[in-house]
């Protein structure tokens, strides 16, 4: 008797399940495309300067 015929499919391994949006290599974030550390700088200290602002009001 042969086992492995009588189940079902098993499914693929050491994949994901789905596509993630922002992966690398696609057309939202590229491989050459580099994060730019002043952008994310910027952006931290404006989120914390709108973090106190709220506490303020």
């Amino acid at each position: 008797m042969d086992y492995s015929r009588m189940g079902g499919v098993k499914p693929g391994r050491n994949k994901p399940r789905h596509a993630e949006h922002n992966a690398k290599g696609t057309a939202k974030n590229p491989y050459d495309k580099k994060s730019d550390k002043a952008e994310l700088l910027e952006r931290m200290k404006a989120a914390a300067a709108k973090g106190k602002q709220d506490l303020s009001a």
